[in-house]
């Protein structure tokens, strides 16, 4: 008996091993964040962003098939939603406080972070990221219409009414453009109008309202402009009379323009602002946890 007793023990320690080269099917490299119970609140509960969480298992085939695709999805969605994976298997507790049964589970965290969503997608990195700009669109909607959280939704009623008016968009002219919006650390997003034109009117309570929310979710690290075209004929010249959103997150020597092809109603408009306001704020850092009991 003792020497199958010996390589039952010698069996069980080779296994042992073998897992633990699986343990993690994410590194510090990748844009996909690692949560255990110890950081998971304060990256995900404590924060405004949207977040999808992967709850996998190392030795799961199909969270292993999923692997690439939540990673490229991640590399995509960098600066605009936040991609997070727990190893469920190792944080039994956290799995099952967000009611995981099976792997891979992908629960969307929105709005309200203590109430978590079923992510009901494709497993592809394309339907991850359509399900992801998606949640987006949706939580947008809601901060505006006051049933979102995080950001501050007791000042929506004068918005609504068209109390604002035009005051948070900022008339721009030959003069005045370049020293405003190419000297500026900020983003622009810049509506070049003429006042007898008729879609120009039917935006016109559309762009102020979205300045307003915009600056305030923002705290005004995004702009939104207007410039007369028919006044102001040398810089409607110079960008061909369109409508384009300013990225001036780039150094001066990267500086470009990008053509807006978005919705012309405030949602549309404030969900291209904070992905713009988002992108111009790179992911925290990552540090590498070699174990728990290291923090």
């Amino acid at each position: 008996m003792a020497p199958f007793a010996r390589n039952r023990l010698l069996w069980g320690t080779v296994s042992c091993t073998f897992f633990l080269a699986v343990n993690s099917l994410y590194s510090s490299s990748d844009d996909v964040i690692e949560l255990t119970p110890t950081n998971f609140n304060r990256e995900v509960i404590q924060s405004d962003s949207l977040w999808l969480i992967e709850f996998y298992a190392p030795w799961c085939g199909h969270c292993q098939r999923l692997t690439p695709e939540w990673k490229k999805a991640a590399t995509a969605l960098k600066g605009v939603v936040k991609m997070g994976a727990v190893d469920a298997d190792k944080h039994q507790s956290l799995g099952g406080q967000y009611g995981v049964k099976g792997f891979p589970t992908i629960k969307i965290f929105g709005a309200n972070k203590n109430k978590a969503e079923d992510y009901q997608g494709g497993r592809t990195s394309e339907a991850i990221v359509d399900g992801a700009l998606s949640a987006l669109r949706s939580l947008v909607k809601d901060r505006l219409s006051g049933r979102g959280g995080g950001y501050s939704s007791g000042k929506q009623s004068g918005q609504d009414s068209g109390g604002s008016g035009r005051k948070d968009v900022i008339d721009l002219t030959d003069d005045t453009f370049d020293k405003n919006v190419l000297n500026s650390d900020d983003v622009w997003l810049v509506e070049f109008y003429a006042p007898w034109c008729g879609h120009c009117k039917n935006l016109e309570p559309e762009w102020a309202s979205a300045a307003s929310e915009v600056k305030e979710q923002t705290k005004g690290k995004v702009k939104l402009a207007a410039v007369d075209a028919t006044v102001n004929q040398a810089l409607a010249s110079r960008y061909g009379i369109r409508w384009i959103s300013y990225h001036q997150d780039l150094p001066e020597s990267e500086k470009t323009l990008v053509d807006y092809d978005g919705g012309r109603t405030r949602v549309d408009i404030v969900v291209v602002a904070l992905i713009c306001f988002q992108r111009m704020h790179p992911p925290p850092e990552l540090l590498e946890i070699i174990s728990e009991g290291c923090l």
